[in-house]
């Protein structure tokens, strides 16, 4: 199994466009950027992708991928499930898995696509290729929101998806002892509605004896990245994780 952040950047991404602030010029003048949020789980030939991001075009030509086999969606706001519409005229029929609640909230804006919608409760698991994935409420006001666990001959890998750190109890103890912890922190710090900073991302990392923290959707409001990185487990996009053999290996695709 082989896990990529296609996209480890908040809603407008970094650069921001008319933005000039230290780290949006160093993306600008040093090439790199973040990407708006996708996570893609690859296993047995199929690929499922969590959450659409507007950049989707981009990031499945990088990778190289020329077919989804799902799609998992977490909530309904614009960064997280925007993209699907790069399928269109593309690929038809996709199935798409999420809560009834999240399936209204979006399906409005994807009248225009065929799409096979697929409604599953919250801690029901489903597999897809072989993997068994189970969608976990947390807290990402005022909308409904799920994050993501994930399984695969017992290595379980946990995908907050955006939420504050008051994530429900039931939620917690399915995240317990997690190989892998992506989570959510959109900035060093700072105290927000709707998201966690990076101290609260860690402390919760740390209760839930993750194996390792990964940190995504982040802001420019961290420093750029080959410095950010020397303080925080920040993410990168289309960094990999590749399970099997009792090991987890990390790598950077092109």
């Amino acid at each position: 199994m082989i896990i990529t952040l296609l996209g480890t950047g908040d809603s407008p991404g970094t650069p921001v466009i008319n933005c000039h602030c230290r780290t949006c010029e160093d993306a600008r003048r040093k090439g790199w950027e973040r990407k708006r949020f996708s996570v893609m789980v690859q296993n047995n030939g199929k690929t499922v992708l969590i959450d659409t991001s507007p950049d989707l075009r981009r990031q499945l030509l990088d990778c190289k991928v020329e077919k989804v086999d799902a799609v998992i969606w977490t909530h309904c706001h614009f960064d997280h499930f925007g993209g699907f519409g790069e399928f269109y005229r593309v690929q038809n029929n996709v199935r798409v898995y999420s809560t009834p609640q999240i399936h209204d909230d979006i399906g409005y804006f994807m009248k225009f696509m065929s799409y096979k919608p697929i409604e599953v409760d919250a801690f029901e698991s489903f597999n897809v290729g072989g993997v068994d994935f189970t969608l976990l409420p947390v807290n990402h006001p005022p909308v409904s929101a799920v994050g993501v666990k994930v399984e695969w001959k017992g290595y379980k890998v946990v995908i907050s998806g955006d939420t504050n750190a008051r994530i429900p109890e039931s939620t917690l103890r399915e995240m317990q002892n997690p190989d892998l912890f992506i989570v959510e922190a959109l900035a060093p710090a700072g105290k927000f509605r709707k998201h966690m900073n990076a101290r609260e991302a860690m402390e919760l990392g740390k209760r839930l004896n993750a194996g390792k923290i990964v940190l995504t959707h982040l802001g420019h409001f961290y420093p750029p990245h080959h410095i950010a990185v020397k303080s925080y487990p920040v993410g990168e996009d289309y960094q990999s994780f590749s399970f099997g053999e009792g090991r987890l290996d990390e790598f950077i695709g092109d």
